[in-house]
C-alpha cells in the first residue's frame, strides 16, 4: 500500500494547518493511501550548522525528530508539509526541520510526490507556499497541485471549516497526489524510472 507522510509545522496541533491536513488525510485514506501525521511544530528543532558530519554518518549530527522521521520519509511514496504563515514565510521550526531532513539524508527523493500546504488569516500564503515547494523541486520530486494554490484561510480551525474553497482545494490536492503516486508506480513497472545524471558540481572555484 502506498504511504504519505504529513508534517504539521504549526505549534498548534489542532489549529488551522491541522484542519487542512485532516481534510487531505481523509481523502487519501479513501483513495487507499496509508497516512501518518507527524507533529513538528512546537518541537525544539535547531537549524543546520553546515558541519558536514551527515556526509559520513548518513544522518544529522543532532539526533532529534529529524532522524526519527528520515527512515519514514525514505519508505514513503509522498510527503506533505504544512505550515502556518509567519511574516509571509513558513514558520522557523518547519524550515529548520526541512533544511536538515533534506540535506542530511543520503537516500534519493527522486519521484516521491511532494505537496505543500499553507494557512494564514489573510495574506502571505503564496510566498510561504513558494518556499516549501523548493525542497521538492531541488530533489527530483514531482509536485502535486490542486484547483487553487494549496492554502486555507482562517484565524482558528473553526474558521478554516468555513473556507469551503480552501477545503475543496485540499480534497482535490489529495486526489491528485494519490493519482500521481499510483501513476508513478505503474510507470516504474512498465517503463522504469528516468535516468538521473550526477557528477557535475559547478562552483567556479577559480572565478572562471
Amino acid at each position: 500500500m502506498a504511504k504519505v507522510i504529513l508534517l504539521n509545522g504549526s505549534p498548534r496541533a489542532n489549529g488551522c494547518t491541522a484542519a487542512a491536513l485532516a481534510e487531505m488525510e481523509k481523502v487519501l485514506r479513501e483513495e487507499g493511501v496509508e497516512t501518518e501525521l507527524i507533529q513538528v511544530g512546537g518541537k525544539c528543532i535547531r537549524g543546520c550548522i553546515a558541519c558536514g558530519r551527515c556526509a559520513d554518518a548518513g544522518k544529522c549530527v543532532f539526533d532529534d525528530l529529524v532522524n526519527e522521521v528520515a527512515p519514514k520519509f525514505e519508505a514513503a511514496d509522498g510527503l506533505v508539509v504544512g505550515s502556518p504563515v509567519y511574516f509571509a514565510s513558513p514558520n522557523g521550526t518547519i524550515i529548520s526541520f526541512m533544511d536538515r531532513l533534506f540535506y542530511s539524508t543520503p537516500f534519493t527523493k527522486h519521484l516521491k510526490v511532494g505537496a505543500a500546504v499553507v494557512s494564514a488569516r489573510r495574506g502571505g500564503n503564496t510566498a510561504a507556499f513558494d518556499v516549501l515547494n523548493k525542497y521538492f523541486t531541488i530533489s527530483g520530486m514531482p509536485v502535486a497541485s490542486s484547483t487553487y494554490w494549496n492554502q486555507v484561510h482562517g484565524f482558528t480551525a473553526e474558521d478554516v471549516q468555513k473556507d469551503l474553497e480552501g477545503l475543496q482545494t485540499m480534497r482535490n490536492l489529495a486526489r491528485n497526489m494519490a493519482f500521481m503516486i499510483r501513476s508513478i508506480a505503474a510507470g516504474r513497472e512498465s517503463m522504469g524510472a528516468p535516468q538521473m545524471e550526477r557528477g557535475c558540481f559547478t562552483s567556479f572555484p577559480d572565478g572562471k
